[in-house]
C-alpha cells in the first residue's frame, strides 16, 4: 500500500509559513539590529577624529607638493580665469596633493561632504585609510568627546593654496589647508606649510596648537593683503587708516592667516588685519576662518557679516580678519568698497 501523504490545507500553510519566519527572525533580529546600531553610529563623527584626520590630510597633502616642487616636475597649465581676468594655474602638485588629501578623508568617513579646488579624475584614487589613532597633542587639549552628526559636516580642502607662487618658487606662501564647518560654521581649521613642516590647528570650544600674539596695533594696524591685487587694497585700507598705514602684499590665504598669529617660523611677515576686496573661494578661507574663531578672531565680508560654509563655494562680500581686535570698529571704519576700488 503507498504511504500516506501529509497535506496541509491553506490555513496549516500560513502558520507553517509564519513560524518559520519566526525561526528566521529570532535567529537574525540579533544581527539586523547590530548592523542597524553599526549604521546609526556611523552617522555621528567625534569632532576630535576630524581634527586629527585634517592634520594628517594636510601633512599628506603637503609631502606630495614638496616632493614635486623639489623635483622640479611641475607641468604647470592653465585652468581658467579669475572674475578679474587672471590665469588661474594649476600644477601636478595641485592635483597630486588633492587625490592624497580628498581620498583620505572620503575613504575613512565616505558619508561627510567634501568640497575640494581641484576636480581630476585622470589620476588613479588612493586608498588609504586614516588609522584612528587621535595624536596625544589633541587628547591633552580637548580630553572629551565632542559628537556631531555627519550630515551637518561640511569638509572644505584646498590641495595648494599660493599656486602661481608656487610655480615661482616662492615656497614660502605656499600651504595646504583642511576645514571642517558644522551647519556652516567653521570649527575646525588646519593649515600646514610643506616647506616649513610647521602646522597649525584649531578647533573652536577645544584647542588649538597655535596663540594669538602678546600685542596689535589698533589704531594704526599693519594690513597684510593679496600680492595681486595689492593696488587695489592699498588704496582702500589708507582711506580707512590713513595714507601712512603701512602694507604688506602676500600670497595665499593661509600664510595672510598665520601672519596674525604667533608662530615659530621668523621670517613670516606679522600684520595686525587681513583685508582682501574682491571675490574668494570658501576652501582659501575656511580653514583659516575656524582658526581665528577658535582663538577668539574674527573673520567676515567687509560688512561684518560672518561667512556661511554650507552652501556656495564663492565668497564675493571681501574679507576682514583680526584677533584681539575690536572687530566691529574695524568694520565701521572700512569705506564703501563700490566707491573705493
Amino acid at each position: 500500500m503507498a504511504p500516506m501523504g501529509i497535506r496541509l490545507s491553506p490555513l496549516g500553510v500560513a502558520v507553517f509559513c509564519l513560524l518559520g519566519l519566526g525561526v528566521i527572525y529570532h535567529l537574525y533580529s540579533g544581527v539586523i539590529a547590530s548592523r542597524l546600531a553599526a549604521l546609526r553610529q556611523g552617522k555621528t563623527v567625534d569632532l576630535r577624529e576630524l581634527l586629527a584626520l585634517s592634520v594628517e590630510a594636510a601633512v599628506l597633502g603637503g609631502r606630495e607638493v614638496k616632493r614635486i616642487r623639489e623635483e622640479n616636475a611641475l607641468e604647470e597649465k592653465t585652468k581658467g580665469k579669475t572674475k578679474e581676468g587672471a590665469k588661474e594655474m594649476l600644477t601636478i602638485g595641485d592635483l597630486r596633493s588633492h587625490i592624497k588629501m580628498y581620498h583620505l578623508i572620503k575613504n575613512t568617513f565616505p558619508y561627510i561632504k567634501v568640497n575640494s579646488e581641484e576636480h581630476d579624475h585622470t589620476l588613479a584614487a588612493e586608498h588609504n585609510v586614516w588609522n584612528h589613532v587621535i595624536p596625544n597633542e589633541i587628547l591633552e587639549k580637548i580630553k572629551e568627546p565632542k559628537e556631531v552628526m555627519a550630515d551637518s559636516i561640511t569638509v572644505w580642502i584646498d590641495p595648494l593654496d599660493a599656486t602661481q607662487e608656487y610655480i615661482e618658487d616662492l615656497r614660502e606662501y605656499v600651504t595646504t589647508m583642511v576645514c571642517v564647518a558644522v551647519d556652516g560654521v567653521p570649527i575646525i581649521g588646519v593649515i600646514h606649510k610643506p616647506f616649513s613642516s610647521f602646522t597649525a590647528w584649531a578647533m573652536v570650544s577645544g584647542g588649538s596648537n597655535v596663540k594669538p600674539r602678546k600685542s596689535y596695533n589698533e589704531k594704526s594696524p599693519e594690513i597684510i593683503v593679496s600680492r595681486s591685487h595689492a593696488g587695489k587694497v592699498t588704496s582702500f585700507a589708507q582711506k580707512a587708516f590713513g595714507n601712512n598705514t603701512k602694507i604688506h602684499p602676500a600670497a595665499g590665504a593661509g600664510y595672510k592667516v598665520l601672519s596674525l598669529l604667533d608662530i615659530p617660523d621668523e621670517s613670516h611677515e606679522k600684520a595686525d588685519v587681513y583685508i582682501h576686496v574682491t571675490y574668494i573661494k570658501k576652501w582659501d578661507i575656511c580653514a583659516g576662518n575656524a582658526l581665528l574663531k577658535a582663538l577668539g578672531g574674527h573673520m567676515t565680508t567687509l560688512k561684518g557679516e560672518e561667512i556661511d560654509y554650507s552652501g556656495s563655494e564663492r565668497n564675493d562680500a571681501g574679507l576682514l580678519a583680526s584677533i584681539n581686535i575690536n572687530h566691529k570698529l574695524l568694520v565701521e571704519k572700512l569705506p564703501d568698497l563700490q566707491e573705493s576700488t
